[in-house]
């Protein structure tokens, strides 16, 4: 298969992240945000664990079976915090605004990994190029703030900034986790502690709303029920597809610029919402982060050392 064909497929899986999260949101407002998750977690874990029974005996979808520390087991349990804060999030900033926050928050906490060596991430040199590239991306954060399109609440910029860093940090975890398990497993993992955490804690907190949410699930159009978990394991088993096909520079631009401009198509078409501002915005983004990956990509190739040249006899 062509790397044209790899660079189109992890574009449209950036796409699909996007229009993940708004079906998890519009899930949320038809019933309540802990209906949403249960049920995206329960369908996403039925697929994983179907998937993992059929392809029980092939080692690419079994995984290795080596033992692996026990806080990666708990790793799911941030999924809670990740969808309750896109809903409050998307809900009041609007999807562009809110995906370029997340992406942005992704962004410069994956800056202090990489300067500090955490999480297992190998540790890189301070570079100042880095820093203009996210301060570009903070601009295109403010030209898309600038016409307002929603309510602009500093408190909600602060929550989609905290999804962000807080989806990376998950992105890591699972990857270390993926090592001894495999991508399914860990995935299947994923699924379990995020509903461990999220039953107790709606059932406790939100008994009342969350019966009630459940008893309106048969109004909700079927679609609209299993798009969210239905295309996270779609987005699983893409990246795990395409992502080890391609250099990483790519892959990464293509996924944050299509789940960016996804957002922008998705407020223009379906909300009926839109401005230059917004999309002039996206790009500034898009170019920040753009620099921000040649950036590392320079840093790379300057640590690689050279390789001689055989001398013939």
């Amino acid at each position: 298969m062509s790397q044209g064909i790899y660079l189109a497929l992890d574009g449209l899986t950036g796409a699909i992240i996007s229009v993940m999260v708004v079906a998890n949101t519009n899930l949320g407002h038809a019933t309540t945000m802990g209906v949403s998750l249960l049920v995206n977690h329960l369908i996403g874990l039925t697929l994983v664990s179907t998937i993992l029974y059929l392809g029980r005996k092939h080692p690419a979808i079994a995984g290795p079976k080596q033992r692996a520390p026990w806080p990666l087991y708990l790793n799911g349990m941030l999924g809670v915090l990740i969808l309750n804060f896109n809903f409050y999030s998307f809900t009041t900033l609007g999807s562009s605004l809110a995906m370029a926050l997340t992406v942005f928050g992704q962004s410069v906490l994956s800056l202090v990994f990489d300067l500090n060596g955490w999480l297992g991430m190998k540790k890189r040199s301070f570079s100042t190029k880095k820093v203009l590239s996210l301060a570009v991306s903070g601009l295109g954060i403010g030209v898309m703030a600038s016409k307002s399109v929603g309510s602009f609440s500093f408190i909600y910029i602060l929550i989609a900034f905290a999804a962000g860093a807080i989806t990376i940090t998950q992105m890591i975890l699972n990857s270390t986790f993926a090592i001894y398990k495999g991508p399914m497993k860990a995935s299947q993992w994923t699924y379990i502690a995020g509903l461990s955490a999220a039953i107790p804690f709606y059932f406790l907190t939100q008994p009342a709303a969350t019966i009630e949410g459940f008893a309106k699930l048969p109004e909700v159009p079927f679609i609209h029920i299993i798009a969210g978990g239905v295309l996270s394991v779609t987005v699983l088993i893409s990246t795990a597809f395409v992502i080890v096909k391609l250099p990483a520079i790519y892959s990464a631009l293509l996924l944050s610029a299509s789940q960016i401009l996804a957002s922008v198509a998705i407020d223009a078409f379906f909300l009926k919402i839109f401005s230059p501002n917004l999309l002039f915005g996206a790009l500034l983004m898009l170019l920040g982060m753009a620099g921000n990956l040649l950036a590392d990509r320079s840093i790379e190739s300057k640590d690689t050392p050279p390789v001689e040249a055989e001398t013939l006899p």
